[in-house]
């Protein structure tokens, strides 16, 4: 009788500093897009949990927003997350941006790498990067004390096969957390309102994105084909309502044509989009709006 083969199961972190591509990695080591990518810092505040199921194997994958020195209660609560993150896991990917590793990143490789869990040291956006520059960068954090050293690049997928493999030998026998259809723990209106602030990030100035809230207010089912979602944008500072509005409307325009594009293939139904942009000023350090905005637990 052929014996079962073990299933392997366990909680893998994400962490690294802003921008360097963890969400980009998490859609992709997932298949599917659950988080909201730019290329604005600090795009990602709130843990959030993918799921990757196989035959033998489930990963729970939490990625973290990236890590800063906190200069608003916002900041605060994003650097919690990560925290928060990091109890209780079984593995973590640690990630920097190999065209860009300074000395908050070799701060973040020396903390991670003093820590108990199976660790992997992912070298990411190295479709941008000299095979010299690589070598050099590979050979400089050799004895860091990662389980791994991996090279990949999120975007084009170069060298991710080789990291899924190592993150499925990390994993303790365990059970199934979840069931064998779930990607994400995140309801459809936390993330129809990030993919609304997502596509804010795309379209707006400099200045602009780290001020940006977005408020689900209703996602209503008006037929089996047709899904009704009222939201709005806030602004900490009346300058840039104009701005997020744009000339006659132009540019809400633009952000909620795309939004409601990525929300219809997540819906799977059409969908009436209707945004409106309020003014909030000093809300990243007002608790009751990061509640509201979903960004402060309750006491």
């Amino acid at each position: 009788m052929q014996e079962k083969t073990p299933f392997h199961s366990g909680f893998i972190a994400i962490v690294g500093r802003p921008n360097v591509g963890k969400s980009t990695l998490l859609n992709a080591l997932l298949g599917e897009k659950i988080a909201i990518v730019s290329d604005r810092p600090q795009t990602t505040r709130n843990r959030i949990l993918g799921v990757s199921t196989s035959e033998n194997a489930q990963v729970v994958f939490l990625d973290t927003p990236g890590m800063h020195a906190p200069r608003t209660r916002l900041g605060e609560y994003m650097m919690q997350s990560v925290r928060d993150a990091l109890k209780g896991i079984d593995g973590l990917l640690v990630m920097v941006d190999a065209n860009a590793v300074g000395k908050q990143d070799r701060d973040i490789i020396t903390e991670m790498g003093m820590r108990k869990e199976k660790k992997i040291l992912v070298l990411n956006k190295i479709d941008l990067v000299r095979k010299d520059a690589l070598l050099g960068l590979i050979q400089s954090v050799a004895d860091s004390g990662y389980d791994h050293i991996i090279p990949l690049s999120a975007r084009t997928g170069d060298g991710l096969e080789t990291l899924k493999s190592e993150i499925i030998a990390m994993l303790p026998e365990g059970p199934r957390y979840f069931p064998d259809d779930t990607l994400t723990d995140q309801p459809e209106r936390f993330i129809c309102g990030e993919i609304i602030r997502e596509k804010a990030l795309m379209h707006l100035k400099d200045e602009v994105p780290h001020g940006i809230g977005v408020e689900v207010l209703g996602v209503k089912k008006i037929s089996d084909g047709l899904t009704q979602i009222d939201a709005t944008l806030y602004c900490d500072k009346s300058s840039h309502k104009s701005i997020i509005i744009g000339k006659h409307g132009s540019m809400l325009k633009v952000i909620g044509m795309e939004a409601r594009k990525d929300i219809e293939a997540l819906l799977n139904a059409h969908v009436n989009l209707q945004l409106w942009v309020k003014v909030r000023e000093d809300w990243r350090n007002r608790r009751d709006d990061l509640r509201t905005l979903g960004y402060a637990r309750e006491e």
